[in-house]
């Protein structure tokens, strides 16, 4: 399908993406760019044989390649984007990888002064608490939806390339309004990170060695998993998607002093159908996948 593939930001995401195509054939020779202070994960995904080769310099990373796939933290695309274009090539396909989608817009066009026609925003929703090379499966995007969110701008034919390499990886591609993407995510994904960190913050600073940690069943470690995601990733999609975020935390902490004061007044029976209510939501939501 492709000549060549360079990965941006070779990690969970971006070699996972690598391990998959490599495995469905798609593409035989794999590139990958990163910064100085990465150049042991660099390393460590040419020893993996995540990538065939690897470099510094973006210039070397993406020349020859056919498509390009960034797959670093949100909060460093405006750099890569603006090294990317007096690299940018009319005949290539560009998609990021990224958990926010206006944010990425945004700085494309800044750096770009508009958004090209080959460049299709994509979102894999997978993901692991792991990072790094290491973590990167061959499987992970297999059954896993694949959110596209074009802009006006979008050529067809590129956006078909996208859905055919997306589906060939084991996707389920969808398409989506910028907007309403971030909205979606911010409450099913984000919302749920911060509450996980805030849980694990609010109790380890209780004391870690305390029964409260020592006792914790499976329910607090299946529900708390997601703490242990990558800090910086999880920062900069926070920080691009906080007008999105802001308002779901004030209507959560509304929802928590609604329990508040079902405790303190004791009805029982609202609480008890507020519960029930959320177990047959949740039933719903497993009925679905």
């Amino acid at each position: 399908m492709f000549n060549k593939i360079c990965i941006i930001g070779v990690g969970l995401i971006g070699g996972s993406i690598a391990r998959s195509a490599r495995l469905q054939g798609l593409c035989e020779n794999f590139s990958a760019y990163g910064r100085e202070q990465d150049l042991a994960n660099l390393q460590r995904a040419k020893e993996l044989g995540v990538v065939d080769t690897y470099s510094t310099n973006l210039a070397l990373a993406v020349a020859g390649a056919d498509c390009v796939i960034i797959a670093t933290p949100v909060g460093a695309m405006p750099v890569i984007f603006a090294q990317l274009k007096p690299l940018w090539s009319e005949e290539t396909l560009y998609m990021d990888a990224g958990s926010t989608k206006a944010s990425v817009i945004t700085a494309l066009k800044q750096a770009l002064a508009e958004v090209p026609r080959n460049f299709v925003p994509a979102h894999p929703i997978a993901g692991a608490e792991n990072s790094g090379v290491d973590a990167a499966r061959d499987d992970l995007y297999q059954g896993k939806r694949l959110i596209l969110t074009p802009v006006k701008e979008t050529a067809p034919e590129f956006i078909r390339k996208a859905e055919e390499f997306w589906q060939k990886i084991g996707s389920s591609v969808t398409s989506m309004d910028i907007t309403q993407h971030d909205a979606v995510l911010a409450a099913t994904s984000h919302l749920p990170h911060i509450l996980a960190f805030s849980l694990v913050n609010f109790l380890g600073k209780k004391d870690e060695t305390a029964d409260i940690f020592k006792y914790a069943a499976g329910g607090f470690k299946d529900f708390t998993r997601i703490a242990s995601s990558d800090p910086t990733m999880w920062l900069d999609i926070c920080m691009a998607n906080k007008e999105q975020i802001i308002p779901l935390i004030d209507q959560l902490c509304a929802e928590l002093n609604g329990v508040k004061a079902k405790l303190e007044q004791e009805q029982s029976q609202e609480l008890f159908d507020s519960f029930s209510y959320a177990n047959q939501a949740r039933q719903r939501f497993l009925e679905l996948q």
